[in-house]
């Protein structure tokens, strides 16, 4: 007799499953603590991911892919696409202590897999430039349409907002006081007007 199907929320699973990985790493997030979380059996696991640990944690990594392409949506559609950006970086000062100190899944992903698995760093590698294509997409149209008076390279500047992003995910690990980190990232954002 065969059990009964799995039935689970798909975006609801992964959403637990990322919330383990974003906190503990790939490397250290166990089977255990996957299962735990998303409240599965390990046969339901392996049936709804038959890659295991590697294809959830690539479907988890894909549900960041897919925020930043809604924040990319509302770029487009926005009148003041460098206050949205703007914004989105002082989100970062607005986090509470857990959140500081689990810094960027994509981020942390560049670092973990760096010699760990070449096929999970592209991917998440990948996702950057996304960001920093966007961000220069947005950076370009504001200097056409006058909203931005900094007139450097657009490219450069989606870069520039890539390391900051980067850079700011190790930083808010050191001091995690949102008044501090809102400080650096009001500074930084200077370079946007």
């Amino acid at each position: 007799m065969r059990g009964r199907p799995a039935i689970y929320d798909d975006k609801d699973v992964l959403t637990k499953a990322q919330k383990v990985f974003w906190t503990k790493g790939y490397t250290a997030t166990s089977l255990e603590d996957i299962l735990t979380a998303m409240g599965m059996g390990s046969g339901s696991f392996y049936n709804a991911f038959k890659g295991g640990k590697k294809e959830l944690f690539r479907k988890a990594i894909q549900q960041r892919r897919e925020a930043f392409r809604e924040f990319e949506t509302a770029l487009n559609q926005s009148d003041a696409p460098m206050e949205l950006i703007r914004d989105f970086f002082r989100s970062m000062a607005r986090a509470d202590r857990e959140t500081h100190l689990q810094g960027c899944i994509i981020v942390n992903t560049v670092v973990e897999m760096a010699s760990l698995d070449k096929d999970l760093e592209e991917e998440a590698v990948t996702i950057l430039k996304e960001v920093e294509q966007l961000y220069t997409k947005a950076i370009r149209r504001a200097q056409k349409n006058g909203t931005m008076q900094n007139q450097t390279d657009p490219v450069i500047l989606g870069r520039y907002l890539v390391t900051l992003w980067n850079g700011l995910n190790v930083t808010r690990r050191m001091y995690p006081d949102n008044k501090i980190l809102l400080k650096q990232i009001e500074m930084q954002l200077e370079i946007l007007r």
